[in-house]
């Protein structure tokens, strides 16, 4: 496969990365801030990308900056929060038309390297403090996020898992932060919290698309500029094995019962036997040729969903599940089977090939847009190594049956969390 160079370079307080590709009919340029996850600053850290985007300085309303983008042909501009490990991570993504595909020579990349800049480093201030209005108006829509979450049964038992099994550490904290947060964020205390990020995060530039690296390096150097830092990293979690399952039960007015249990894989992006994890994800729970969705969904019939996911940066794993709450020890005694099947190298060859070929057709997918390219060149970051798009190919190509195994067996149980109705699940 001919994957897309990544070129890095140091900049003034942040890298660049650039990735000359004609793969892609439009350039994209992704902004990302990393810090370490503290329950002091989420929320605040929940807010300040949204009241970032709505206004700046030379277009003090939304309705501004949004026809401002129309102008650009149409560019798009959004904000993303993301927990990866121990880490909080800001986006701000700009997408916009290649001009060598329109009749106008105006210099888009150029354009979208100022409205970066632009939201970045002039916010809609007065003062030492943000526009009151775009604040109030954002808190609003933060609490109504952090509700949603509650309202969706399936998002909110995850998210509890998380808390139970994380309890005490960075990762159990939400990534919209705490309702009860909110409303302490004012104005001048968000904008001090602004300058302190911009003066101590991990910042790194992406553009990816048909451009020129000296351009974007000019134009990168002329229009964002920040002190240097080094920035702070998270404190390695030392996570002792529980001496029995953690296991919690909560009753809610729910009809389907969630039922989702986390392990430990004590393996992390990066780790040598990562590759692995993946492929065996892939036949226990990734897929629909997997373990848990032939066993528990289709064959038993006790399941409406039944998948698990990896948290690459923090070394777990995570079976989601809707049953109806009477099926609870059956549903449970059936994962716990699968689970003890991997680690015996109970999997055909044939279950391995196509996970492999499931997988490979996925990362490939993944590169098909420069949002999935860039999402896999950031793991290097938050993971500080340096993992080329190739080797995640060769490497899981690789893989076998008793590397599976051996992984498997690094694999603890920590926490059933069961979301069920009043009268069942005892």
């Amino acid at each position: 496969m001919n994957a897309s160079e990544e070129r890095m370079i140091e900049m003034q307080g942040y890298k660049l990365h650039v990735i000359e590709t004609n793969k892609y009919k439009t350039n994209t340029i992704v902004w990302r801030m990393k810090a370490p996850l503290t329950k002091e600053d989420v929320t605040k850290r929940a807010l300040l990308p949204q009241v970032l985007q709505s206004s700046s300085a030379k277009y003090p309303a939304t309705t501004k900056l949004r026809a401002h983008l129309d102008e650009l042909y149409g560019a798009t501009l959004f904000v993303d929060l993301a927990k990866k490990g121990e880490y909080h991570i800001i986006s701000f993504l700009i997408e916009i038309a290649n001009e060598k595909f329109l009749s106008d020579p105006a210099p888009l990349l150029k354009k979208g390297f100022e409205l970066l800049a632009e939201i970045l480093t002039k916010p809609n201030v007065s003062g030492s403090s943000f526009d009151k209005e775009t604040i109030e108006k954002e808190k609003r829509t933060l609490k109504q996020r952090i509700q949603s979450v509650y309202d969706d049964k399936m998002r909110y038992s995850n998210a509890r898992l998380i808390e139970e099994m994380c309890k005490g550490e960075p990762y159990a904290l939400q990534v919209n932060g705490d309702l009860e947060d909110v409303d302490a964020i004012t104005a001048e205390n968000l904008y001090d919290y602004y300058k302190k990020a911009f003066l101590e995060d991990e910042m790194d530039l992406y553009v990816v698309g048909d451009v020129k690296e000296e351009d974007v390096r000019k134009a990168a150097s002329e229009l964002l500029q920040f002190e240097n830092r080094t920035p702070k990293q998270a404190p390695e979690q030392e996570v002792q094995k529980r001496s029995e399952v953690n296991e919690v039960k909560e009753h809610q007015d729910v009809k389907q019962g969630k039922l989702n249990i986390g392990y430990r894989t004590n393996i992390k992006y990066g780790d040598p036997d990562y590759f692995t994890l993946q492929v065996f994800n892939g036949i226990f729970g990734g897929f629909s040729h997997s373990k848990l969705f032939i066993n528990v969904r289709e064959k038993a019939s006790l399941a409406y969903y039944a998948a698990s996911r990896l948290e690459s940066h923090k070394g777990l794993m995570m079976v989601m599940s809707g049953i109806d709450n009477k099926n609870y020890d059956q549903a449970v005694g059936i994962i716990h089977e699968q689970m003890e099947a991997m680690k015996k190298g109970d999997f055909t060859d044939e279950e391995l090939t196509q996970t492999k070929a499931v997988i490979r057709n996925q990362i490939l997918e993944t590169l098909d847009t420069s949002r999935g390219l860039l999402e896999i060149l950031y793991h290097n970051v938050v993971a500080q190594t340096d993992i080329k798009i190739d080797d995640w190919l060769t490497e899981m190509g690789k893989v076998t049956r008793d590397q599976i195994v051996q992984t498997a067996n690094k694999i603890d149980l920590d926490t059933i969390y069961f979301l069920t109705g009043s009268e069942a699940g005892e």
